[in-house]
């Protein structure tokens, strides 16, 4: 028989994000033809009337909710793991009383109950 190993890839580590300064440099450096500018470019100025710039409000109020909403689930989502762990820690604790009183009871001699 033979068997199959299958070998593991190492993944190179993810590089470092850029800095401020270098997202700046990028930006000031883009070509007027890069697609991010030419969008506006490729649009006359007569075609920014109010509903495409209250649409493009829209958009980023979308967009801005989106962010917040990401957040405050990110930070929900720590709160409920760290409730989480505090139940753990009362469960165990709780476990290790209800075994005392079991241990507690079994010593404890029973006394005979009368008859009358």
């Amino acid at each position: 028989m033979t068997s199959k190993v299958k070998k593991r890839v190492v993944l190179p580590t993810r590089p470092s994000p850029p800095s401020i300064e270098q997202i700046l440099e990028d930006v000031q450096a883009a070509p007027s033809s890069d697609p991010v500018f030419a969008l506006g470019a490729e649009i006359g100025e007569e075609a920014w009337d109010e509903d495409l710039l209250a649409e493009r409000e829209k958009q980023y109020r979308q967009s801005y909710s989106y962010v917040e909403l990401n957040h405050r689930l990110q930070q929900a989502c720590s709160l409920m793991k760290i409730k989480c762990q505090a139940l753990k820690q009362a469960g165990e604790v709780l476990d290790h009383k209800i075994l005392e009183i079991k241990e507690k009871n079994l010593v404890m001699p029973r006394r005979k109950e009368k008859n009358n």
